[in-house]
């Protein structure tokens, strides 16, 4: 009977991970798939144009390397409108491209 119990009880341990520690050891992190976003480069800027606002270009990751988008006027605000410059931003993982908007 004795040899009965503690078998049950080395049944009931097991079952509940006692004695059983692995080490689970985490994946490292997948590789970035590019790096860090150039410094921006220099644009002369054109004259202004009423209503317009002038957007900088940008660099942009075409899936091999980063090209640059040279900048250009866009439309004038909407009503109670103020302009949010477009911007890249690590999310964590990797950078994004976060497009000007009107906020």
């Amino acid at each position: 009977m004795r040899r009965m119990i503690s078998a049950g009880g080395a049944i009931i341990l097991l079952g509940l991970g006692v004695g059983t520690a692995t080490a689970m050891a985490q994946p490292p992190p997948p590789p970035i798939p590019y790096g860090p976003v150039p410094p921006p480069r220099y644009e002369a800027v054109p004259p202004p144009r009423t209503g317009y606002y002038w957007e900088p270009g940008h660099w942009h990751w075409d899936g091999y390397r980063y090209v640059w988008l040279g900048g250009n006027y866009v439309g004038g605000p909407p009503r109670r409108g103020h302009y949010v410059p477009g911007r890249w931003r690590w999310n964590g993982v990797r950078y994004i491209w976060v497009p000007a908007h009107w906020g």
